[in-house]
């Protein structure tokens, strides 16, 4: 689905009087709600996602800087539960991009001539679809053009796993342990058992 606009902020992605809203309950119906529906609650037949052709898109097709604007990890939850897998943009707003690794969404940044030349298929073309290889790091149109694009190998690897931060870091538990003794041997008032011994004293005392 194209929707290349410029500086589109977490708040047009997601509205903040939705913000209360329980994890649980889906955010992909709130997604650019006040683009997607008029004061009445009716599509506004304009916008690309109320387009038959875009509806089941998986792949966003968006402007520089998208979600920028207020750091609000729900903008990546509407996109993820309406059906999006991967936003492809010349940049990302920070905070946004790394709460898209964070919660499963694949974030590409692509140059504007790929992004061209995808959407001018999209449009052109009723249906159109790509595919995205995360493993190769490659995208492909219908036609057979093949792209390359570049990720972190620690967000890749999170991304094909499935895993959570959490996760990723419990790999790595036998090195923090090892450091963690030879950190205590070499400064041992920074034990955990000594600060929270401090912590008590200081509570007695107060």
């Amino acid at each position: 689905m194209p929707y290349v606009a410029a500086n589109v902020d977490t708040d047009q992605i997601i509205p903040a009087r939705f913000l209360h809203r329980a994890r649980k309950q889906g955010y992909g119906s709130l997604l650019f709600h006040d683009l997607r529906y008029d004061d009445a609650g009716k599509e506004r037949p304009a916008f690309i996602l109320n387009r038959d052709s875009y509806r089941q898109g998986t792949i966003l097709l968006a402007g520089p800087n998208f979600g920028c604007g207020s750091s609000r990890e729900h903008a990546v939850w509407a996109l993820a539960d309406y059906g999006f897998r991967a936003v492809m943009a010349p940049s990302f707003g920070d905070i946004f991009y790394n709460n898209c690794s964070k919660n499963g969404l694949l974030a590409i940044v692509a140059d504007e001539a790929l992004l061209a030349a995808l959407s001018d298929e999209a449009q052109r073309r009723a249906g159109a679809t790509a595919t995205i290889d995360l493993a190769e790091q490659s995208i492909r149109s219908e036609d057979g053009r093949r792209w390359s694009f570049t990720i972190d190998p620690y967000r890749q690897q999170a991304l094909l796993e499935g895993a959570s931060e959490i996760e990723m870091t419990l790999k790595a538990i036998e090195e923090i342990e090892a450091f963690e003794d030879a950190h205590g041997s070499k400064l041992p008032w920074t034990l955990r058992p000594a600060l929270a011994g401090n912590a008590a004293a200081d509570g007695r005392q107060s």
